[in-house]
């Protein structure tokens, strides 16, 4: 392992590395690393590829198409881009970053387990930290897009020295100014805390209490953390277990000098246990609430006195679901931070020359992706599945799939979704509580095993609109498994009539009163959400459409109730909040489509006419629409400073799917989008797409393709019926 001292320089907007060889490697049901070719030979044998070149930033110099005469030809232009980033197996590899906290996870869970990175991953990890500083103050917040925070800065710092850069370096010079001047590490959120405990610069006795006896509890009852979100409850295992024992790096000279480098005081004098509930102003999303400091205060004095044979039961169960994590999902986990929490587990137990450390460090390359300003930590091991289906749906709904220079794409396409299904449990699934997965889709690969609702729904349009709707293609996906993923969105049904992400509801409302995390918020229990709702409801309704017989009443039922969520979801103003994109254009496309389905248009439905009049009354002198990630945090419209192609897209798709009689807002949508498309089919990166937790922003780069190919082909059809008076209810 080596984190030898590196000489960095000032400035990252050049690449540390030989960007001509890094390659993207795409394997197996759509995992996707990256690797750095040393030799001449090696990079001869192994040529860049398109893909590669695009997510490099390396000019791909693919000749200007033919100037589009309407936003269907634009749309093609966009689609004649777009082929050259699919990947052979069929789908489209792009980074999923944006959240800021993910990569001091990876350096400091390396480097305690003593695993080590290759220089290039150094140099282009430390240039990303570089690249996303704050361009005044030189701290970094909880996403790229955010403001400074102790979290951001605190964590990044450590990982900048930790991969080799000097203290005197001047960008961590500076960002040491700003942390100081925020108080300093003392006041670093929970998640901060519990990470800098685990690299031996901060006490454990700083820490609110993450007993794993919690795991000993009955499981009846309401607040055992089987009941929890699924991301808390498999970040709170492993961090329950290196609680338990206390996990500390052991002391060396850097770990020494960080203790002086993150605080305003000396180390030694710090009192640790005041600091447990000491969190930066400019961090806190989600105060603590009253009853939460009870509880803990509760626990804190059983800390002190933990029985030992309970502990070591405790211990043992958190190990034991750690390892059946690792075993469903081929030790991907179902996100970055469970993934490097459960490695330093793993490595304590199991040893650095076991099986299982190696199989970590080699999916920790999942996560790793390089982009044009170095290398991220990605949210998930990818977006594959999301991306693919959206394409897919685009392509039928606009007509390009019967094009037949689109055909090869369309059908990769297809066998990608066709292996992406999950056809089997996993392994462990009712010992570690998870929800079946047998006939789901996932978010990213079938190997990570897990089901999510909107992700299913999304996936059996894709396979339905590309099987049903074009002709003489291939039924790859048989009639049984259709079926088992009707059954699955069947059993996801909550009891206020919507559907969350991954599994049912399983916990009360107050759970979120214990909220610990203080920058997230509703992460105690799964929610309904309008986007997965929809999803559901839209699948369910094209899939009964080819096959009526199949659980017609259940079906029937199911979709019913789900509008009637989607109704009781509408805010008075006419939108619906989004939680995993930004924000109200994105949900109120989805809740639209919805009502569409069920014959309520802008005609038809005053719930319809409300939302449109909220979307139209936002739409910008330019044409488009312009949202703020800060609409995510607060639930009310935020503009941002400049007008977004993507949400104009979900805007004005909202309006298309609610039957908008007036043609100019689509028309003045179509003119922005078609504005700035490049000369060759593409579009320039804008603001950052999605979100989760209501604070954190994350992105999806290939909606500015998918999103727009969508609309311009849609916008172009239904603009020829107003015209034509042939407007009717929306097809599918």
């Amino acid at each position: 392992m080596s984190y030898a001292p590196l000489d960095i320089p000032v400035d990252g907007r050049q690449p540390f590395t030989d960007y001509t060889r890094w390659r993207l490697r795409v394997s197996g049901d759509g995992r996707h690393t990256w690797h750095y070719l040393h030799t001449s030979d090696e990079c001869r044998a192994w040529p860049q590829t398109d893909v590669d070149k695009y997510w490099l930033g390396i000019p791909l110099n693919l000749p200007d198409l033919p100037r589009p005469q309407d936003a269907l030809g634009a749309a093609r232009n966009g689609f004649t881009f777009f082929k050259h980033l699919q990947a052979d197996d069929g789908h489209w590899p792009c980074e999923y970053g944006g959240p800021m906290f993910l990569i001091p996870g990876l350096v400091i869970g390396s480097y305690v387990s003593g695993m080590g990175f290759k220089l290039e991953e150094r140099l282009e990890m430390i240039r990303y930290l570089i690249n996303h500083a704050h361009p005044v103050d030189g701290g970094w917040g909880i996403h790229v897009e955010g403001q400074s925070t102790v979290f951001g800065t605190a964590l990044n710092y450590c990982a900048m020295r930790i991969l080799g850069v000097s203290s005197d370096h001047p960008v961590l010079v500076k960002a040491r100014g700003t942390l100081h001047k925020l108080g300093g590490a003392t006041g670093v959120p929970a998640w901060g805390k519990f990470w800098l405990s685990i690299l031996n610069v901060y006490d454990w006795d700083g820490n609110n209490p993450v007993p794993p006896e919690l795991w000993l509890l009955p499981e009846w009852l309401p607040f055992h953390p089987h009941r929890w979100w699924i991301h808390t409850r498999n970040v709170y295992v492993p961090m329950g277990y290196l609680y338990g024992i206390r996990f500390a790096a052991e002391e060396n000279d850097l770990i020494l000098a960080l203790r002086q480098e993150l605080y305003r005081q000396d180390y030694h004098s710090i009192d640790w246990p005041a600091q447990r509930n000491n969190v930066a102003s400019v961090d806190l999303y989600a105060p603590h609430t009253r009853l939460f400091d009870f509880l803990y205060s509760i626990i804190g004095i059983y800390e002190q006195c933990a029985i030992p044979p309970l502990r070591h039961a405790a211990l043992a169960k958190a190990y034991r679901l750690v390892v059946q994590e690792d075993e469903n999902t081929g030790f991907q986990t179902l996100g970055p931070v469970s993934k490097m929490m459960n490695l330093i587990v793993r490595a304590h137990v199991d040893g650095r020359e076991s099986a299982a450390y190696k199989q970590h460090m080699e999916t920790r390359q999942d996560f790793m992706w390089v982009g044009m300003e170095g290398m991220m930590m990605c949210g998930t091991n990818g977006s594959q599945l999301w991306d693919i289906a959206f394409t897919a749906q685009a392509l039928v709904e606009t007509g390009l799939a019967e094009e037949e220079e689109n055909r090869e794409s369309l059908i990769c396409a297809l066998r990608w979704l066709d292996q992406a299904q999950i056809q089997q449990n996993p392994r462990h699934f009712r010992e570690a509580y998870r929800h079946p997965s047998k006939g789901a889709w996932p978010f990213s690969t079938p190997t990570q095993s897990y089901t999510v609702s909107d992700c299913t729904g999304e996936g059996l349009k894709a396979v339905l609109y590309i099987q049903e709707h074009i002709d003489s293609t291939p039924k790859l996906v048989s009639e049984r498994r259709l079926c088992d993923a009707v059954d699955i969105l069947l059993g996801m049904q909550n009891s206020d009539d919507g559907f969350a992400s991954y599994e049912l509801i399983r916990g009360p409302g107050w759970l979120e009163l214990l909220n610990p995390a203080e920058v997230f918020g509703d992460i105690m229990i799964e929610h309904s959400y309008p986007e997965c709702t929809t999803s559901v409801i839209t699948a369910l309704s094209i899939f009964r459409k080819y096959y009526p017989a199949y659980r017609a009443a259940d079906i029937e039922r199911t979709i019913t109730r789900a509008v009637n969520y989607i109704h009781k979801a509408q805010k008075p103003e006419g939108a619906w909040v989004g939680s995993w994109g930004i924000c109200f254009t994105y949900a109120t496309q989805f809740a639209l489509e919805s009502l569409s389905l069920v014959g309520e248009t802008y005609e038809t439905s005053e719930r319809s006419r409300r939302a449109c009049d909220f979307l139209v009354g936002k739409q910008r002198a330019d044409g488009g629409w312009g949202e703020s990630y800060r609409s995510c945090e607060v639930s009310m419209w935020v503009e941002h400073e400049q007008t977004q192609v993507v949400q104009t897209c979900w805007a004005a798709m909202a309006l298309i799917y609610a039957r908008y009689p007036k043609p100019e807002p689509i028309e003045r949508a179509v003119r922005l989008v078609m504005s700035r498309q490049k000369p060759d089919g593409s579009w320039p990166q804008e603001a950052i797409e999605g979100v989760f937790n209501k604070n954190v922003a994350i992105a999806y780069p290939n909606f500015k393709f998918s999103f727009t190919i969508w609309m311009l082909g849609r916008a172009h059809r239904y603009l020829g019926e107003l015209k034509s008076g042939k407007a009717t209810n929306v097809k599918h």
